[in-house]
């Protein structure tokens, strides 16, 4: 005589077998949702958000820095809120657009560029940043290992004015040369920092100072560069 299934058996078993096709999904997709909630992050800067950012304490403690998994990411997106950011840095050659985030914290860094110095000012000293690299080629600092070369334009602004800098420097590092982000007498610098290929050692790209602009008038396309990839407001 056959036995009949508890109804209650049955949803259970309807339960947990669409918990774990869901399960499969998340696993099979985790890198591509991953890149998702990165690439899709967009916050609203505005030069008097980013006035307000700049005096906000910022954590600068790289050491602390865990690699990008989905939880980091995940968490970030959930309190996107404490990262300040302070500006956004545009490569147009390499199709780099970021928004600038004040310190190294987990979440500054699973979404923006982040400062690796306090109290840094666009277009004097050594501005240094740093930037995880991914698999997915256009996620954050992933286009400085892939497109990178010397003699490309870099573009940092905090909305007020647009600095620009032209690379003259890629080379490869050791993840303890931290020197590399002090300050050089006499001259005006951006220093961007990731991880190389094996996560081991570090990529940077130097630039030097060339100019600035107040923000309306640079010209159109490197205007565009900033007005055309973030949520800005002026």
């Amino acid at each position: 005589m056959k036995s009949k299934q508890h109804p209650g058996l049955k949803w259970l078993g309807r339960i947990v077998f669409v918990l774990l096709i869901a399960l499969s999904l998340a696993l099979i997709f985790n890198e591509q949702i991953k890149s998702w909630l990165v690439s899709s992050y967009a916050p609203t800067v505005t030069a008097k958000s980013v006035k307000k950012n700049q005096t906000k304490k910022g954590n600068f403690d790289f050491s602390k820095v865990k690699s990008l998994d989905f939880q980091t990411v995940a968490k970030a997106r959930m309190n996107k809120s404490s990262i300040h950011v302070i500006g956004s840095i545009a490569i147009p050659s390499i199709d780099l657009y970021l928004p600038i985030g004040n310190g190294v914290s987990n979440e500054t860094l699973a979404l923006a560029a982040g400062t690796l110095k306090a109290d840094q000012t666009m277009g004097s000293g050594n501005y240094a940043l740093a930037g995880h690299h991914m698999i997915k080629h256009g996620a954050l600092f992933s286009p400085l290992y892939y497109k990178s070369k010397v003699g490309q334009m870099i573009y940092l602004s905090d909305m007020s004015h647009i600095y620009e800098y032209k690379t003259t420097q890629r080379s490869f590092i050791a993840a303890t040369d931290v020197q590399v982000i002090d300050d050089v007498p006499g001259k005006k610098l951006v220093t961007l920092i990731t991880c190389d290929k094996t996560g081991a050692g570090r990529l940077m790209i130097r630039g030097t100072y060339v100019k600035k602009w107040q923000f309306r008038q640079a010209p159109t396309q490197i205007q565009k560069s900033f007005s055309s990839h973030f949520n800005n407001k002026y």
